[in-house]
């Protein structure tokens, strides 16, 4: 029955990667890991949407930029009502992205480059174009006990079963035409899924062996703190429920129920091998709290939502980096660091200029653990905030009041060259407009360009691949600083590396000890010496710096 209304298993795939063999089993806790949301990467049939073909052909940017690893979006069948995240199966590739050799195609030619593969899955609802809900929505059934589904209240049931919000804006709940009214914690067209019914995580189970038979290196698991509720779905009692997220727990997020489940899948991982990986999409309150998603029988990373929602501001980077590496190294886990993603304005914008973007990447790369970029962070995108209403797709901007949802601007597909009608992002157009001044910012126009983003990131990765001080371990050394900058050492037996971020609107001077040789600087120019004490050097406003020791 767990497999009856989804796809079957397909044929033998040429390139499967069964064979290949297998990096360090570790590999993740140091990994930086390149999200392509993949609608906006890259497009090979030149529809103006990015696709698998397109993706596996620009694998090779990836390749030289030094990444470890590639997270892709959803590329499942799906009516798109949110961007892939309405999945109607898990196991068919939709056309608009291509099929399932595409698929095995790009994981093959990622693992001939030496990138893992991560995929999403979204366990917290399905599309309701999914089998399984249309049989819901007919009538009451066993079918509806795969879903949320609850009586209304007040006269004739004509109210709302609670006073939940959905995350992108109005009620999370929808009347069917028998009066029954189902949860949808995101669009209508996203029903939650029951997680205390057998069928539901036997499928999913069967959904993770499907993509780890096909060779990818593991999962990202989509609103991983939110499929289990509070028993009885008590109400919350106020609104605006959707800017609590990540602030204090909710009776439908972060309910310690979802634990077992990710148990569960840990153990299905390490059936085939120690090196496949789950990564939580985990919004919760405290690091403390998120810490027990990456517990040692639980998953191996949990994005680091703390550090993304930081202030450009030197008291609150420490607090938020000391808070997260005491949390996770209390469970043995890694800390994994992110500034950007498809949900969020780009950093470059929401921190105020290029200069800190540069400064703040610096700042993720030299910090133990693993580290997320986003795609076109390497190129230094802003946000694009002028998008006309009628192109925009983000169900947020339509339900909510047109202020939060602002998805669409950090989703603009990239630009490659600094020509042709999307700028080398496929054949055609592009699904949504990209800016005049992007064709600068180019994946071409940045090649060889020691001042640019691009080639900022290429140095950076290599260091940090090369030199055993970054990234691995799980320490910071604070030294002593002015106000608004950060100085710390990382130490390793090949050497030390000293890191100091300047948030303040001024030059700072900062002690480091002698000798000492610049490995990297995100302003461009390296720092001076002060004529007064040759221990001290002075560092530039909104740049960070790495020397060694």
């Amino acid at each position: 029955m767990a497999q009856e209304l989804t796809s079957p298993s397909p044929a033998p795939l040429a390139s499967p990667c069964g064979d290949r063999s297998r990096g360090a089993a570790q590999w993740w806790r140091d990994a930086v890991i390149y999200q392509v949301y993949v609608r906006s990467f890259a497009d090979g049939d030149g529809d103006g949407v990015g696709d698998l073909r397109g993706a596996r052909e620009r694998l090779p940017h990836l390749a030289r930029l030094g990444v470890d690893a590639v997270w892709l979006t959803p590329f499942y069948a799906s009516p798109q009502a949110d961007g892939g995240y309405d999945v109607a199966d898990h196991r068919a590739v939709d056309p608009l992205f291509g099929d399932l050799q595409d698929a095995a195609d790009l994981v093959g030619a990622a693992h001939g480059l030496g990138l893992k593969v991560i995929v999403d899955v979204v366990p917290n609802h399905t599309s309701e174009r999914h089998p399984w809900f249309e049989a819901a929505r007919r009538g009451p059934g066993p079918e509806r006990d795969r879903y949320v589904f609850r009586p209304g209240r007040g006269p004739g049931g004509a109210e709302p079963p609670n006073d939940w919000e959905s995350v992108f804006g109005g009620p999370a709940w929808t009347r069917v035409a028998d009066g029954a009214w189902y949860l949808h914690l995101f669009a209508p067209e996203q029903p939650d899924l029951n997680w205390h019914d057998a069928e539901v995580r036997a499928d999913f189970d069967a959904v993770l062996r499907f993509w780890l038979d096909l060779g990818v290196d593991g999962f990202r698991i989509d609103v991983a703190h939110g499929m289990v509720k509070a028993e009885g779905l008590p109400d919350i009692g106020h609104g605006r429920q959707a800017s609590l997220i990540g602030a204090q727990r909710l009776p439908f997020f972060d309910q310690d129920g979802v634990h077992e489940i990710h148990r569960g899948w840990r153990r299905l991982l390490e059936s085939y091998g120690p090196d496949r990986i789950g990564v939580a999409e985990a919004w919760a309150p405290t690091p403390e709290r998120l810490a027990l998603y990456v517990r040692p029988d639980e998953l191996h990373q949990a994005f680091n939502f703390q550090f993304l929602n930081c202030p450009w501001d030197a008291t609150a980077l420490r607090r938020v980096i000391d808070d997260s590496l005491r949390a996770t190294s209390a469970v043995g886990a890694p800390t994994t660091w992110v500034l950007s993603n498809h949900d969020v304005v780009r950093h470059r914008t929401r921190y105020g200029g290029l200069a800190r973007a540069r400064a703040a990447a610096l700042l993720m790369l030299a910090l133990p653990g693993s580290a997320y970029v986003y795609q076109g962070e390497e190129l230094g995108l802003p946000e694009v905030a002028d998008l006309p209403d009628e192109l925009r797709q983000d169900p947020a901007f339509w339900r909510g009041d047109g202020q939060d949802g602002l998805r669409d601007g950090c989703r603009v597909p990239l630009p490659w060259t600094g020509t042709g009608p999307s700028y080398g992002f496929g054949p055609g157009g592009a699904w949504l407009p990209q800016p005049s001044a992007w064709a600068g910012l180019s994946v071409e126009a940045q090649s060889g360009d020691p001042a640019s983003v691009l080639e900022l990131y290429r140095r950076a990765l290599t260091l940090r691949r090369a030199h055993p001080a970054l990234g691995a371990g799980e320490d910071v050394e604070w030294l002593p600083a002015p106000e608004g900058v950060l100085a710390f050492r990382r130490t390793s037996a090949a050497g030390d590396v000293f890191v100091v971020l300047n948030t303040a609107a001024k030059p700072e001077e900062v002690a480091l000890p002698l000798p000492r040789r610049v490995l990297l600087t995100s302003g461009g120019d390296a720092p001076e010496d002060s004529a007064a004490d040759a221990r001290l050097v002075r560092v530039a406003p909104d740049s960070c710096v790495w020397w060694a020791i």
